[in-house]
């Protein structure tokens, strides 16, 4: 089997990145929010192979900021409550006006 690389992925997601010297370990939290709020499916399929579900798991429950839309896949496919989510607290403690 093939090993998986930054260049599977949508290149899209990685324009602001210099993929040359990128560091999958030492950016897991980066790159798996990025795959998940801008990846597309075959994008989602190859980080699963690449870190698994419990590493995503980890890093989404994490993450700082993620959209409401993604928040909600997590959600529903790891069966934990939105309240869990680091980045859902983040947005209680910081309401936007329009959203307030």
């Amino acid at each position: 089997m093939k090993e998986i690389t930054i260049n599977d992925f949508s290149q899209y997601l990685f324009w602001d990145v210099d993929i040359s010297d990128f560091d999958f370990e030492k950016h897991k939290s980066f790159f798996i929010q990025r795959v998940l709020e801008y990846g597309r499916m075959k994008d989602w399929e190859l980080l699963k192979k690449f870190y698994g579900m419990e590493a995503i798991k980890n890093a989404a429950l994490n993450a700082r900021s993620l959209d409401a839309v993604t928040l909600s896949y997590l959600s529903a496919i790891f069966k934990i409550d939105k309240t869990q989510f680091r980045c859902y607290k983040n947005r209680q403690l910081y309401p936007t006006l329009w959203n307030s």
